[in-house]
């Protein structure tokens, strides 16, 4: 069934590219530090008109005997990446992960904020509550949050950063010089916040964001993190396995909106997806072959135990079956219950079921043609399992550079997605109105 509007999408970007062994292939230089490498994804995708650059984050090095085997311990702080960044491009969304768990409301609404201003409208804030464990002992704890406290924590993060996001009416700051006065101190809303968590007098030191507020990324999928989206959330990211998966949690989702006052087309539900292009099946299938013989069985364990929950398997025979595991109260309880699911399903081994997510971690993998991957996000999006999709790709500037020369094309010729940028902001992109301005005091 065809929906009247057009599909979004992002670029999710990570150092070298997706794939765990994205750094050893031949046509990857592992320098993650390259800022000119970034300038060129970032003009790449604006030149593909997409919605967002998508910057994930973590606040440790891997904790695993084998990190020195995998290039995730050597990346930029993604604000002050994506601030370069909107420097050099002029449409394109930026959107950063930061944690709830390991930062201040005050700094994550001013950070966001600034970015906003920096960008002319284009800030977005991806909210995580952490699933790595070891960032606990980067910031005085001997433990991580469990992840019941980590979600409470959050939504009370989330109402404060809210509140200091309308520290100030839109005209607020006049800068009169023959009156003397740079601000209507009537225009001005002291938060005066009282929590369990925080407490946080306010105002924000910056103005009102252009868009009224950052737009705001959720990316849980257990209960909680439902729950926390539907309240929150403009965005959600998810990983969902097939179309039946993806279209009951569109559902959920979208019927949770109701309860927090919301309209269905207040949030953006776009799952991640991998995506490895060739002029044909079997070519598609052999670039990612590629990726796979480069992927050592104890990283790809490695990585699974951190996806899982941060357990190490290290100790577990390779060639037998996931052993019997508790429920993590320190990881992503979605992505673990997709994984346990993932290896019931297709009998996998501890080694193959490494193997198997070391591209996309759990999220869905399209090896094919252009058109055959149109077809696919064409499915997904017109069944209702998405608004858009989080475009992964295994490896990095040349994954994208296919995919926004061969993918984005095709469903601009199918009229699923926009040949030129209609305004200016994140929120124009997506299609989300500007939040009207809503006094921050005494809020608690």
């Amino acid at each position: 069934m065809a929906r009247n509007e057009q599909l979004s999408l992002g670029a999710f970007i990570h150092p070298a590219g997706h794939h765990v062994a994205a750094w050893r292939h031949p046509d990857v230089a592992p320098d993650p530090l390259n800022i000119q490498q970034y300038i060129r994804i970032a003009q790449l995708a604006e030149r593909a008109c997409l919605d967002t650059l998508f910057i994930a984050d973590s606040l440790a090095v891997f904790d695993s005997p084998v990190a020195h085997k995998m290039a995730r311990s050597n990346y930029f702080e993604p604000v002050t990446l994506l601030a370069t960044l909107s420097a050099v491009t002029q449409h394109i969304g930026l959107i950063a992960t930061a944690t709830t768990s390991y930062n201040q409301p005050y700094h994550i609404a001013r950070q966001f904020a600034s970015l906003d201003h920096l960008s002319g409208g284009r800030a977005g804030w991806n909210l995580v509550t952490s699933d790595a464990a070891n960032e606990a002992a980067n910031f005085n704890r001997e433990q991580h949050f469990s992840h019941q406290e980590r979600y409470l924590r959050a939504r009370e993060f989330y109402r404060v950063v809210e509140g200091l996001w309308n520290s100030w009416e839109d005209d607020a700051f006049v800068y009169d010089k023959p009156g003397g006065e740079v601000y209507r101190p009537e225009k001005m809303h002291p938060l005066h916040h009282h929590g369990d968590y925080f407490r946080v007098r306010g105002p924000l030191n910056i103005a009102r964001s252009p868009q009224g507020k950052p737009v705001v990324v959720q990316a849980g999928s257990s209960e909680d993190g439902k729950a926390l989206a539907a309240a929150t959330a403009d965005v959600v990211f998810t990983a969902q396995p097939t179309l039946d998966k993806a279209k009951a949690f569109y559902r959920d989702v979208k019927q949770r909106l109701s309860l927090s006052g919301r309209t269905e087309d207040s949030l953006k539900i776009m799952p991640g997806v991998l995506l490895i292009t060739g002029q044909s099946q079997s070519e598609a299938e052999e670039k990612y072959e590629q990726f796979q013989q480069l992927v050592e069985p104890d990283v790809g364990i490695a990585l699974l135990g951190r996806m899982l929950g941060n357990f190490d398997l290290s100790g577990y025979p390779p060639d037998e079956p996931l052993p019997e595991l508790p429920l993590s109260d320190s990881g992503q309880q979605s992505r673990q219950a997709l994984l346990l699911a993932l290896a019931a399903e297709e009998n996998l081994t501890l080694a193959e079921l490494g193997l198997r997510i070391a591209g996309g971690r759990g999220h869905r993998t399209l090896k094919g043609t252009p058109r055959q991957i149109a077809d696919e996000l064409q499915c997904w999006f017109e069944e209702y399992a998405a608004d858009g999709f989080n475009i992964m790709v295994p490896h990095l500037p040349l994954g994208l550079e296919e995919v926004v020369l061969q993918v984005v094309p095709e469903l601009q010729r199918r009229g699923l997605f926009r040949k030129q940028y209609q305004g200016n902001t994140l929120r124009s992109h997506l299609g989300l109105s500007v939040p009207a301005f809503s006094p921050s005091s005494a809020r608690n």
